[in-house]
Formats: C-alpha cells, structure tokens, sequence
C-alpha cells in the first residue's frame, strides 16, 4: 500500500526520524504508524549498541535533593562531546537519573560491581530459602539464578525497572537516549546520602 505523506508527518512528530527513515519504517509496518514507531525504536536500538564502545570523556555531574533536604544524590553522566553535554535531552536524561537513584537507592552501578562476596552471599541465602520451601535438588541452581537476577534488578542501577515508567530498565532509557543523541552515553557513578545514615550509598 501506498506510504501518504500525512503518515510519515505523523511518524516524524512521534519520533523526531529523519523523512527516508519514517517512509522505511513504514513500509515495513504495512503502514501502520504505531507498528513503525517500534520498528524505528528497535533500529535505534540497535545503532546505539554499535556506539557503546565508543570514549566518553565529556558530560555532566547533575544533583537531585528530594525530601526537604533529606536525600541527595550526585550522578556522573558522561558522552562524547561538550555540544551533547549541554542539550536539554542530556541534561534531563541526567537529572531523571538522579531522581531516579533518589527514589530507588541503588547500592551498585552494574552486575560487575557486585562484589563475589555479596554474591555468594546471596546465593547461600538463596538456596537455602529454597531447601526450606522443600523445592527438589535438581531446581535448587536455577531458582538460586532467578532470584539473583531479581537481587541484580533490584540493586543495581542500569538493571532497575525505571521509576517513571517501570516497562524499561535505566539501562533501556539510557540506550535510547544513545538512539536518540547519536553519541556513545554512560552513567560513571553517582553516590546517594540520606539524612541519618553514617556512609552515602
């Protein structure tokens, strides 16, 4: 079926793509505007995995207090480049990052940063949960795997369920964003304090 201008108009406004790509994107939907919004979100996608290994050696340390002065956070933020450093897309996406650790209190970054003893730690806990709950041997290492996955979505940062909008991880918002700016993006490290406790998390 014919691509009508109307649509690739409205594609555009939904999407901010380029006219070549909106018309794409929406042959390959059968014309179906919302279909050919996910397909041109799974192409960005996939453009940003490409930059991930990309230099970042720009960006900002944006900071977020929340509860009358009772929970602040810093977070480093970094891309490739100063021009990108001072848009308004990156300087909320670091801004809703920090509201974000606010509000979810991360204790890691990543899986990586975990350190093995906190993981052995959390298996033994695990596994033993599950000997308790009578669940066979044969299970115990892929329930234990499960619920590490849970622990990893629930204790560090780019795997948590983002607090705006719970259908994506801060590591998806952070792709799109990629997607979306064109350069390589990654959160360094952030750290939070809350009124009260003896160390920032």
């Amino acid at each position: 079926m014919p691509i009508t201008a109307q649509q690739v108009q409205e594609l555009r406004s939904k999407t901010g793509a380029g006219i070549m790509d909106c018309k794409r994107a929406l042959e390959e939907a059968g014309g179906d505007v919302e279909k050919a919004v996910t397909v041109l979100r799974k192409q960005g996608i996939a453009r940003a995995d490409a930059r991930l290994s990309r230099a970042t050696t720009d960006g900002v340390v944006a900071s977020y207090i929340h509860a009358g002065g009772k929970i602040g956070v810093l977070v480093e933020v970094n891309c490739e480049t100063d021009f990108v450093a001072r848009t308004g897309e990156f300087q909320e996406l670091a801004r809703n990052l920090a509201m974000h650790i606010a509000a979810e209190h991360p204790r890691f970054l990543r899986q990586e940063d975990v350190p093995d003893d906190v993981i052995e730690k959390e298996k033994e806990v695990y596994r033993a949960l599950a000997i308790k709950e009578g669940r066979p041997e044969k299970v115990l290492d892929r329930i234990v795997e499960g619920r590490l996955k849970k622990f990893y979505s629930e204790a560090c940062l780019v795997d948590q369920p983002y607090v705006r909008d719970d259908q994506k991880t801060v590591g998806d918002l952070t792709k799109e964003a990629i997607a979306q700016l064109g350069e390589n993006i990654v959160v360094r490290r952030f750290v939070r304090y809350q009124l009260g406790e003896s160390n920032a998390s």
